[in-house]
């Protein structure tokens, strides 16, 4: 698919990522139990939300770097400059659940950030955090851990399943706070105006809620005409 413009990715941005799960919803092209991670935490809150394109890699951190393993790092790194930007790292530890070493830190924050990264999205370890927030970079991942260990790039490129959900390269990525959900591209263009049509309908129930004249029967009613 065509990457999405500036205004495009802007306009997404601009809702959280319980909106743009709703929005998607109303497309019924996938299963309302699909699509959004589960067992992802956001590192740093504060952010607003990342929207991007995901270059995805496998890792471990278990055993030591193979002699074929050596070439993986600079092999994502190319990658990574190959996907649309803006870009997000998408990064499945084959050590999960139980993560070993993170390779996420101050270091590789500025790497990627530097080959256009916004941040990373792991089931993976992450650790620096206070350098890291400083640098801007989105941190959504499954613990906080102190060691890298033996950790490197095994593979890049390739499908993952991070939280449930299997991303795959390029896959349009929207996380914040709440967490993150991957945007199919058959509708990307068209769900900013779905979050602003979902949020038309429920501020309407939400209003009534609010309003003195609120009443059990005029809430049913409402709602049959929504």
């Amino acid at each position: 698919m065509e990457p999405l413009s500036s205004s495009e990715l802007k306009a997404l941005a601009a809702w959280p990522t319980p909106a743009i799960c709703n929005a998607i919803e109303t497309f019924n092209i996938r299963p309302r139990n699909q699509g959004s991670m589960l067992g992802i935490k956001c590192i740093f809150p504060d952010f607003g939300p990342m929207v991007g394109y995901a270059a995805t890699a496998t890792m471990t951190a278990y055993l030591p770097a193979t002699d074929r393993d050596r070439n993986a790092t600079a092999a994502h790194w190319d990658n990574i400059r190959k996907t649309p930007a803006p870009r997000v790292a998408v990064i499945h530890d084959l050590d999960h659940p139980q993560a070993i070493g993170s390779l996420w830190g101050e270091v590789n924050g500025n790497i990627h950030k530097a080959l256009g990264c916004l941040g990373v999205v792991t089931d993976g370890g992450v650790r620096d955090v206070d350098e890291v927030h400083a640098l801007g970079f989105h941190f959504f991942a499954a613990d906080v851990i102190p060691s890298h260990a033996y950790v490197h790039i095994v593979d890049s490129g390739i499908p993952v399943k991070v939280g449930g959900v299997v991303v795959n390269n390029g896959d349009l990525i929207h996380a914040d706070k709440h967490g993150v959900a991957v945007i199919p591209h058959e509708i990307a263009r068209e769900v900013a105006a779905a979050c602003q049509k979902v949020e038309d309908r429920e501020r309407k129930i939400i209003n009534f809620c609010k309003s003195p004249g609120f009443n059990v029967d005029g809430l049913k009613e409402l709602m049959k005409s929504l």
